[in-house]
């Protein structure tokens, strides 16, 4: 029979289990025990929801409090010395928590772990903070512990840790910041060679016989130094007696096949759904007995597989391979939703067309049984159901809008261009008469749990409209009140009314559709609801404009408008996949253009277009950017083509590493860009030491993923290495993000210490 394992099962729980109780413990209202037992019972629930679903092996080690690179880390002894107590001693959870979010042992603040994107997708990791010389131990125990958890529970495991390289290639550190970071970096490779034996070993001990290793750089262009070490390293680790299946993922092998093909290793997990190696290669590639994972279903979307399609591609293999071929998703289930039972709104249509985590592994059941010629009255049953409904999804009439449509393609004819910048700088300064360094927040204030029950009760029918809207302008009111009272310069109305930056504009648009219970967690404790992109999209009525001239109304300064970007938007949600994703993100562009020119003639004279996933967007392979790029800088540049000269255009990115892309962010042509410094220690303007970037920016001067209250002095010390690079007239002072997690006594004292920064910035 074909056996079927898991990279991965999401973690937060089907309704953020794991959320509430990591926030209920940085709070104090449950003990370390307490939440312990929250982790084991989902746990202990996830592993048999895979198993009941048909899946032999099942991921253990998938399971983190944060992230699961963090938790490696922490495994392994890679705790940065301003974190550790006693390098002898267990890691404990505390101290990872300490890392992702700024404590020293004592309490005190101190700088968190740089946090970014995991490859190109809307989750994020804690950086491995290394240097020249680190050393390595087994230092915490967790996964070990949830090993023997999942054997007792009479589950056959499949441990799932990172690969060393890919560990080490993720890695930063003071001593890899120059051209010699690769050869640093490798000089590393024995001592944690030295910890990974000792994992294995320990493993080995446990009584398990697999063993999955995450190498997703294998599908990068890497150096020929770091080829030549997975040689080295899979030589070493493959003398272990544990069997090491290999798992890649987000992209083609490409010209790494050849190399990842004739590693010593058991098995090659290969994604079948981004990926578009050739599968004879693949298969002629293999050794003797090894073991080839085909990453069939798609771990990062939410639209049912084409079974017929699969098993038509699949079946040549399974003929050559026999009991060798395996099933799996395409990566970790971490990026997709628990569970579509628990949708109870959805209609029974658009349902038809999702499958989430537990529906995902019952397709790869089905796809099993098709290919062992096993099918039973219950799998013929679900293979028509599935058959049918991707026959209604292609016919369907609210999938298309002809209007949509003829706007797309009359777009072609819209100027992209604006009059160059150093002539609309003119004529906004004039306009906007701000001081030098000007201050701003990127758009979000606290969101209060009155805030969030007020618009639950008026969704739901308990509050009015006109209640609702008076209630929402009574928040509006006192935002613009405690900006002008704390000293900011340009303002923004909050965003009381906002349940999330692009689910809140999908909400207001055609073709788009949303889920109760479809979370799925971007970091720590930090969960979104994608919504789902299943048609052309168009723009109903305006969106933003009421509340933010209702603002505009209660100020003399400027009010700033605040919209997703039409890349952003694209991103992060589950898009269809049924024509090419930069055609669906013109028609977001062309709705984000109308939203645009309606603020303008409302009198908003700044607005700000965030494109936080614009990086993320970025293909793996470089040879794959250019294409991207041009539609990604045309969307945004169609989007607010038609503004007048003195509309002042702000887009905002943050932990994006966009250094390499510059030149594009450049082509954008925004007015104002603000952008993540704070974590990086203002290392990602180090690109402007190459690049002459010619608008105005904002550096983010403090990191608001942290509970810490930034320092004054350290926000000078920031904006002037910003003025090194960049002239102090084009510069902003802002946060890196917008202040929706945080609370209103942090809020204040960090804006209260960023507006004074900037006013001794102005003496300087």
């Amino acid at each position: 029979m074909t056996i079927i394992h898991n990279l991965g099962f999401p973690r937060i729980g089907a309704q953020r289990e794991l959320k509430k109780a990591l926030e209920q413990y940085w709070r104090g209202q449950i003990n370390a025990q307490e939440l312990e037992a929250v982790g084991f019972g989902l746990r202990k629930k996830h592993w048999q929801q895979q198993a009941d679903a048909g899946v032999s092996l099942l991921p253990v080690g998938d399971f983190s409090w944060y992230d699961q690179i963090l938790e490696w880390s922490t495994l392994i002894g890679a705790v940065p010395a301003r974190f550790a107590q006693d390098a002898q001693q267990e890691t404990g959870l505390d101290t990872l928590f300490r890392m992702a979010r700024g404590r020293a042992p004592t309490g005190e603040p101190t700088a968190a772990c740089e946090m970014t994107k995991w490859f190109d997708t809307n989750y994020h990791y804690i950086v491995p903070e290394l240097e020249a010389g680190q050393t390595f131990r087994i230092a915490r125990s967790s996964l070990f512990d949830q090993v023997d958890e999942a054997l007792a529970a009479g589950h056959q495991v499949k441990p799932v840790i990172p690969g060393l390289l890919s560990y080490l290639w993720l890695s930063k550190g003071e001593d890899f910041n120059n051209g010699a970071s690769d050869e640093r970096k490798l000089a590393l490779i024995p001592a944690l060679l030295e910890v990974y034996e000792k994992v294995l070993t320990r493993l080995q001990e446990q009584g398990v016989e697999w063993v999955q290793i995450d190498e997703p750089i294998l599908t990068l262009e890497l150096p020929q130094a770091w080829k030549d070490a997975f040689k080295l390293v899979y030589a070493k680790l493959v003398q272990q007696k544990l069997r090491i299946l290999l798992a890649t993922y987000f992209e083609s092998l490409d010209d790494n096949l050849a190399l990842a093909g004739h590693l010593p290793v058991d098995g090659l997990h290969v994604d079948l759904v981004r990926g578009n190696d050739d599968l004879q290669a693949i298969a002629d590639i293999l050794q003797p007995g090894q073991v080839l994972s085909a990453g069939i279903v798609s771990g990062r979307d939410i639209w049912r597989t084409d079974l017929d399609a699969a098993a038509v591609r699949l079946q040549p293999l399974k003929e050559k391979l026999g009991e060798n071929l395996w099933l799996a998703p395409s990566c970790s289930l971490l990026h997709v939703p628990v569970d579509l039972a628990s949708e109870k709104k959805l209609d029974d249509e658009l349902k038809s067309w999702l499958s989430f985590a537990r529906q995902k592994l019952e397709e790869l059941n089905a796809l099993a049984a098709v290919l062992d010629k096993r099918q039973t009255p219950a799998i013929e049953a679900f293979l028509a159901r599935q058959h049918q409904a991707l026959e209604n999804r292609k016919t369907s009439r609210r999938i298309h809008n002809p209007a949509v449509q003829q706007q797309l393609a009359q777009s072609v004819s819209i100027s992209r261009d604006r009059t160059p910048f150093n002539e609309r700088m003119k004529k906004q300064r004039a306009a906007l008469g701000l001081p030098l360094f000007p201050t701003t927040t990127i758009g979000s204030f606290p969101q209060t749990a009155d805030i969030r029950a007020l618009r639950r009760d008026w969704k739901q029918g308990g509050l009015s409209d006109v209640k609702y809207e008076a209630a929402i302008k009574e928040e509006i009111a006192k935002v613009v009140a405690f900006q002008e009272e704390v000293g900011l310069d340009v303002l923004v109305h909050g965003e009381p009314e906002r349940n999330d930056m692009v689910e809140y504009f999908g909400e207001l648009l055609a073709g788009y559709a949303f889920t109760e219970n479809g979370w799925v967690q971007s970091y720590g404790s930090r969960c979104v609801k994608p919504p789902l992109i299943y048609g052309d999209v168009a723009r109903v009525m305006p969106m933003t404009v009421e509340w933010t001239a209702y603002a505009q109304s209660l100020t003399n300064k400027p009010m700033k408008g605040m919209l997703t970007g039409p890349v952003t938007l694209l991103q992060w949600s589950f898009v269809r996949d049924d024509q090419p994703r930069e055609q669906t993100c013109r028609q977001l562009a062309l709705v984000l253009r109308e939203e645009i020119l309606d603020l303008e003639k409302a009198g908003i004279h700044i607005i700000q277009i965030d494109e936080p996933a614009f990086r993320e967007g970025l293909p793996l392979r470089k040879c794959k950017w250019q294409a991207y790029l041009a539609w990604a800088v045309d969307a945004f540049r169609l989007s607010v083509s038609g503004v007048r000269d003195a509309t002042q255009i702000h887009t905002h990115m943050c932990y994006s590493e966009f250094n390499d892309i510059i030149e594009a962010i450049a082509a954008m042509d925004a007015d104002v860009i603000t952008i993540e410094t704070s974590r990086s220690n203002m290392e990602l303007l180090l690109a402007f030491e190459q690049f002459h970037y010619p608008n105005e920016i904002g550096p983010g001067v403090y990191d608001i993923h942290s509970p810490n209250i930034p320092d004054t002095d350290w926000m000078i010390q920031l904006m002037q290495k910003a003025s090194e690079k960049i002239d102090r007239a084009r510069l902003w002072v802002n946060p890196d993000c917008g202040l929706k997690t945080r609370d209103w006594p942090e809020t204040r004292a960090a804006l209260e210490k960023m507006v004074e920064a900037a006013k001794v910035l102005r003496l300087q």
